[in-house]
């Protein structure tokens, strides 16, 4: 067998030769001699085999310088076991690289030499081979799908290679790591996927490594169109870049693409995001027993998260739950067992996939609730509209409420320390209106008080007041006074959401410094400013649940000797945070 020794031995010389003639033999320009002995024979001598198939051994008898027999002798070499050569290709840059590794059974501290690549075209590259170990090799030219490279191996002169070699042709591999969809957030799931291809047709069934300097993030397998994913997470913020790799590839494959990377996929990691849940004050009354409605702004970096699920509760268990819209709004309408003052939390309990935040378990700042007991009348008496002038007509309006539920057909007296103003009976919105006339110039209060309630109401109302209303009545002959307010909103606070923060402005006309503005909400005073050098007055001021109620607010001041009023809107900012 190749690589292997052999002996050769004369048993019986020809005729013409005698003893003590040399015997010269020769293999494959290997040369032994021999003396042959009295009784025709010849020590052995050795050789080692070398490459395959029907060879021959050649002994030449001499005496002296005369030629006194020939012989060549048959053999046969068995070829040495066969390797394996195994290529992958990669792009790196403008230029393929290849690398091989050889395998034999009998080891590989017999194989030196080279591999030789044939390129297409016919150019040839090679590269050295030193106890099996193969030097990787930039083979100088860019290949492109379709395109492939023969490796032949060559074993060095005067070597005998325990393993014979058959040329091996590889194709080209490919792996193109796809963008990551959406933004990619630190400690967020993140979907990775790489395809690997072979002279431009999928690869299926091969083993993809996905990593980063930092080390490995996931693997995942192709598919039938050669397509791997994994949902990875990166753990920290940053900057960095993703490789995909291939570490398996599955027998009888076209390509042996194990080892082919990638190029590099630059991806910036955002931090994670943070979640804000507001909880708003409930509009109106909150009466045990009857249905409030409440919601809840769900915010994943200012900006609103659709489809999360919310649940209200209060210490005593939950109320209901709601999903967000566009909006970020989550609305549920609850009903309160008992009454009494409690506190109302809003807590995501959902995100859904693919949200830019993962807000679950989120929850807002407890907002104090006062919840009524049932059967409660309410009676609230709206400021008039514009100036109260003794002699001229003003419309008054108040609203009667049944559990913060309107009660039609209820009627209502208005009515000052000096007597009944007039009488009014409520729409089916709970709202009484009469046009009445002040008397006399002044400051006064006005009351509403229910003084007949419909059979079957849900409340029996009768008797229930409303809280007396401050009002200034004007003289009838004096001019409005040059006082303006100006239209107001307020806004919800994210550091304390029982509190709405508004401007309230008023300007004197002409300009005069100096002139002290009260403001009143719902007609309570909420404090005093004084007209600077444009005449304008402003006072920043933080409104309760029941004052942003109103949806207006007055102005006064005392100008030229004159009392003047001035009334304006108060309506909630858009957007209100």
């Amino acid at each position: 067998m190749a690589c292997t020794t052999f002996t050769a031995q004369v048993t019986a010389i020809p005729a013409g030769v005698s003893a003590g003639n040399t015997a010269t033999f020769t293999y494959d320009g290997q040369t032994q001699t021999a003396t042959v002995a009295a009784d025709g024979t010849t020590p052995p001598v050795t050789f080692t085999a070398v490459g395959s198939g029907p060879q021959t051994v050649t002994v030449v008898y001499t005496s002296g310088a005369t030629i006194t027999g020939i012989e060549v002798v048959p053999v046969t070499v068995t070829p040495a076991p066969p390797g394996t050569v195994t290529t992958t290709l990669t792009v790196m840059g403008t230029t393929t690289h290849a690398s091989t590794t050889l395998t034999c059974a009998g080891g590989t501290s017999s194989i030196n030499g080279t591999i030789q690549y044939t390129l297409p075209g016919g150019g040839t590259v090679s590269t050295p081979v030193v106890n099996g170990v193969v030097t990787p090799v930039d083979l100088g030219v860019l290949l492109t799908s379709g395109q492939s490279v023969t490796a032949t191996f060559v074993a060095a002169a005067g070597t005998c290679p325990a393993c014979t070699f058959a040329p091996v042709t590889t194709s080209l591999c490919t792996v193109v790591l796809l963008p990551p969809v959406g933004v990619v957030t630190a400690g967020q799931p993140t979907t990775l996927q790489a395809l690997v291809l072979c002279n431009g047709v999928p690869v299926s069934g091969a083993t993809v490594s996905f990593a980063t300097p930092s080390g490995t993030l996931g693997t995942g397998t192709t598919n039938a169109s050669g397509l791997a994913s994994a949902t990875v997470t990166f753990p920290t913020a940053g900057a960095t870049t993703v490789t995909a790799t291939v570490t398996a590839t599955p027998a009888g494959t076209t390509c042996s693409c194990t080892g082919t990377a990638s190029a590099p996929l630059p991806v910036v990691v955002v931090p994670a995001a943070v979640c804000t849940v507001v909880l708003l004050p409930p509009a109106g009354v909150v009466t045990a027993g009857q249905p409030t409605t409440l919601q809840a702004l769900v915010l994943c970096n200012g900006v609103p998260v659709s489809g999360a699920t919310v649940s209200f509760a209060t210490p005593s268990g939950t109320l209901g739950t709601g999903t967000t819209n566009a909006s970020g709004l989550a609305s549920a309408t609850v009903t309160f067992p008992t009454a009494g003052a409690t506190t109302v939390t809003a807590t995501v309990t959902a995100t859904p996939a693919g949200s830019a935040c993962s807000c679950t378990g989120t929850a807002s700042a407890p907002l104090p609730v006062v919840v009524v007991p049932a059967a409660v009348c309410t009676v609230v008496l709206l400021p008039p509209a514009g100036l109260v002038t003794a002699g001229q007509p003003t419309t008054l309006q108040a609203l009667v409420l049944c559990n913060g539920v309107p009660v039609s057909g209820a009627t209502v007296t208005f009515s000052t320390p000096s007597g009944t103003l007039g009488t009014g009976t409520t729409n089916a919105a709970g709202l009484a209106s009469a046009t009445v006339t002040f008397p006399t110039a002044g400051a006064t209060t006005v009351t509403a008080t229910v003084t007949a309630t419909p059979a079957g109401s849900a409340c029996n109302c009768t008797g229930s007041a409303s809280a007396p209303l401050p009002v200034v009545v004007l003289p009838g002959a004096t001019t409005p006074g040059p006082l303006q307010a100006l239209p107001a909103c307020w806004r919800i606070s994210l550091t304390n959401p029982t509190l709405f923060p508004t401007t309230l402005t008023a300007k004197v006309t002409p300009p005069t410094a100096g002139i002290s503005v009260q403001f009143l909400v719902g007609g309570v005073p909420v404090g005093t400013a004084t007209t600077d050098g444009t005449g304008t007055a402003t006072l920043p001021v933080n409104l309760t649940a029941l004052q942003i109620l109103n949806t207006t607010y007055q102005a006064t001041a005392v100008i030229g000797g004159t009392p003047v009023t001035s009334t304006a809107s108060l309506l909630p900012c858009v957007p209100p945070v």
